[in-house]
């Protein structure tokens, strides 16, 4: 077989492995989507250098624990999550410099305390509403001074 036979077929097994892993992408995300409660949230990962770190995602509430998934990626379990009485809002700004290219747009940052150290999110103002509430919310007889067992 010649060789531009090769390259051809090796072109075109690329192209299909590129749309396979595309719609991969996209009944994944379908199926973390399908209970509702999803949003864009992005995540700084490394705080090393000034408005660079940032990691693109799609969290979903699952009852009392907010769960991060990796937006490009074909993992099916989150990749962090938090439950409800670790995180406590400190504080929010814009974005800034290269902040503005990194994040989806309109998005604003939120300053988070967990119990794994300081974490910041940017979100759209409309998901940080809700965000706010279910942070806020707490089910009947729910007490607030105690933390859970696990």
């Amino acid at each position: 077989m010649p060789l531009w036979q090769w390259i051809v077929d090796g072109l075109l097994v690329l192209v299909a492995a590129l749309v396979i892993a595309a719609m991969a992408l996209v009944v994944r995300r379908r199926l973390i989507s399908r209970d509702g409660g999803t949003f864009e949230l992005s995540i700084r990962a490394r705080s090393a250098q000034a408005g660079r770190g940032w990691v693109l995602g799609l969290a979903r509430y699952h009852g009392d624990e907010l769960q991060w998934f990796r937006i490009f990626s074909l993992a099916p379990r989150p990749k962090r999550s938090w439950h409800r009485t670790d995180l406590v809002q400190t504080g929010r700004r814009d974005p800034g410099g290269v902040e503005q290219m990194s994040l989806y747009a309109d998005h604003v940052i939120i300053l988070v305390d967990s119990d794994a150290g300081p974490l910041e999110m940017a979100m759209s103002p409309s998901t940080l509403m809700g965000f706010q509430s279910w942070l806020e919310s707490a089910p009947p007889g729910a007490d607030w001074t105690q933390r859970p067992r696990r």
